[in-house]
């Protein structure tokens, strides 16, 4: 899954729109180690469960009909915000030193959302993406994945 060893001391990130595991390899590229440095977690609720209202309808002009208009899908905004908030975080830990190398590992869309809010400081340090979600699975799963 992934095309090169992880050093020692190499940060990953797992992410997905909800959940963010900061890991860190205390092993070497042979025989990864990953330890759980940090857990972000956001609640977020299905789209049903946070709009407060049915979509609301808007008059054609001049054909006397009405259209749907389409309402906001909170739960997507949710995790486009969590995306950006996971950014920021490892700007504030690249700048305190925290990694000098990281991993990110998270679904394509959350990825990409990510991505647009790096800073500079932690673009510098990414040696490495994996567009998966493996936030669900155990921490000697997502070792074996990364290291296979």
């Amino acid at each position: 899954m992934f095309d090169k060893p992880i050093d020692y001391k190499t940060w990953i990130l797992v992410a997905d729109g909800e959940k963010a595991l900061f890991l860190e390899n205390v092993g070497d590229g042979e025989l990864p180690n990953f330890e759980i440095r940090r857990v972000e977690e956001q609640e977020n609720p299905p789209d049903r469960e946070q709009g407060a209202h049915r979509p609301g309808r808007l008059g054609d002009a001049g054909s006397g009909h009405r259209s749907a208009v389409a309402d906001t899908d909170w739960h997507e905004l949710g995790k486009e915000r969590f995306a950006a908030s996971i950014a920021e975080m490892l700007y504030r830990m690249a700048h305190r030193g925290r990694f000098e190398k990281i991993v990110l590992v998270a679904p394509p869309k959350i990825l990409g959302e990510m991505r647009q809010h790096l800073h500079k400081e932690v673009e510098a340090r990414v040696v490495g993406e994996v567009a998966k979600d493996l936030t669900n699975h155990p921490v000697d799963r997502i070792e074996q994945l990364l290291a296979a």
